[in-house]
């Protein structure tokens, strides 16, 4: 930092914020992270009813949230809904439609359906918010896209921890999330020169806190995985996508982001 000059804050106030699959296990923590820090969060889902709840939570806690109901695999309804919007600072691609299965029962299909949800919706949200994303970038200077991927798209999940309990990571999750790496660092190089900023971030063990209680040791050895020896908290992620997404990031782009505890270090 220059002398003299301010340090910068992490706030995000009178900036909008969408984020995909908003309601879920980390989505949720990553909304209320952003309207904590005063952005005007959109989330997306495909469940109307949990949406409405979820929005009422988040009202009843005080943050400014709105919903968007459709499914980012509706390629003609993405495209109208950020077609639609006149500015956004902020897009973060979370959602995924992944089938649970092993090698020996997982098909093309899934394979297919995986990659749909996570890398092409997540190029066609892009696309279809790139006038809205420009409208951010002359408001105040640089917008962020931020796509959700996972520790899977860089190493192969351990057989050891899964097996014969039937958590197993699904064999189309981890190359469909490898995808949408490799599309951050393609966005984030075509658009650089706008100032739209386009990062990853790859989320190390985040199990469900019902998997977690039902299954405490397979919890157990995803902790021993790591170099911190636990599992993460959903507002540990929620960090890492407040950062990417404001000015204190304003000259990071085209980087994964690990929030792994360091599972991808040993």
């Amino acid at each position: 930092m220059s002398e003299g000059r301010p340090a910068r804050s992490f706030r995000l106030d009178g900036r909008t914020a969408f984020v995909s699959g908003g309601a879920g296990h980390l989505g949720a923590a990553m909304v209320r992270a952003l309207a904590a820090e005063g952005a005007h969060v959109i989330v997306n889902g495909r469940d109307a009813a949990r949406l409405d709840a979820f929005r009422a939570a988040m009202a009843a806690e005080g943050h400014d949230v709105s919903t968007a109901c459709f499914d980012m695999m509706d390629f003609a309804a993405s495209r109208a809904f950020f077609g639609g919007l006149a500015r956004l600072d902020v897009l973060i691609n979370n959602a995924v439609t992944v089938k649970p299965g092993k090698v020996e029962s997982q098909t093309g299909e899934d394979f297919d359906i995986a990659y749909r949800s996570t890398v092409t919706a997540a190029f066609e949200a892009m696309r279809a918010a790139e006038a809205a994303l420009d409208a951010a970038v002359a408001a105040a200077g640089h917008a962020s896209v931020v796509n959700i991927a996972t520790m899977y798209a860089h190493v192969s999940p351990d057989p050891r921890i899964y097996g014969e309990i039937g958590l197993n990571s699904p064999p189309a999750y981890g190359p469909a999330k490898a995808g949408l790496v490799q599309l951050t660092r393609h966005m984030a190089a075509h658009w650089g020169p706008k100032r739209i900023r386009v990062n990853s971030v790859s989320p190390g063990p985040f199990p469900n806190p019902s998997i977690a209680a039902a299954k405490p040791a397979f919890a157990a050895r995803l902790a021993e995985k790591t170099m911190l020896g636990r599992i993460g908290q959903p507002e540990e992620i929620a960090g890492a996508v407040v950062f990417l997404a404001g000015d204190n990031a304003s000259f990071v782009t085209g980087i994964d982001l690990g929030v792994d505890g360091g599972w991808r270090s040993w």
